[in-house]
């Protein structure tokens, strides 16, 4: 995903990634990635969980806006079905610095 993320923003265009295997991610290096601990195939969350998909996208539209440095990687602390989520809650990658 790195090198497909590198090659968009050569024509400008900025991205963001979400990855579950941080180790691959320290490697390729992608411009920006966000990093949950959650299972293998559910980068956005659990099937059918609403709330809780909206809120990783929300953060990764947030951390699109805010990381400046090339191959950040921000550890989201949501946990695998143990967080509950609503409409109004603060975003981690808002919170910080």
């Amino acid at each position: 995903m790195g090198l497909i993320q590198r090659e968009i923003e050569k024509v400008g265009i900025s991205t963001i990634g979400i990855s579950i295997v941080r180790e691959y991610s320290e490697k390729v290096k992608p411009p920006r990635t966000l990093f949950l601990r959650w299972p293998f195939g559910h980068p956005l969350g659990e099937p059918g969980h609403r709330l809780q998909q909206k809120t990783i996208v929300r953060e990764a539209l947030e951390a699109l806006y805010r990381i400046k440095e090339p191959g950040t990687i921000i550890d989201l602390p949501y946990r695998w079905r143990r967080d509950k989520y609503n409409e109004e809650q603060p975003l981690y990658v808002a919170e910080q610095k």
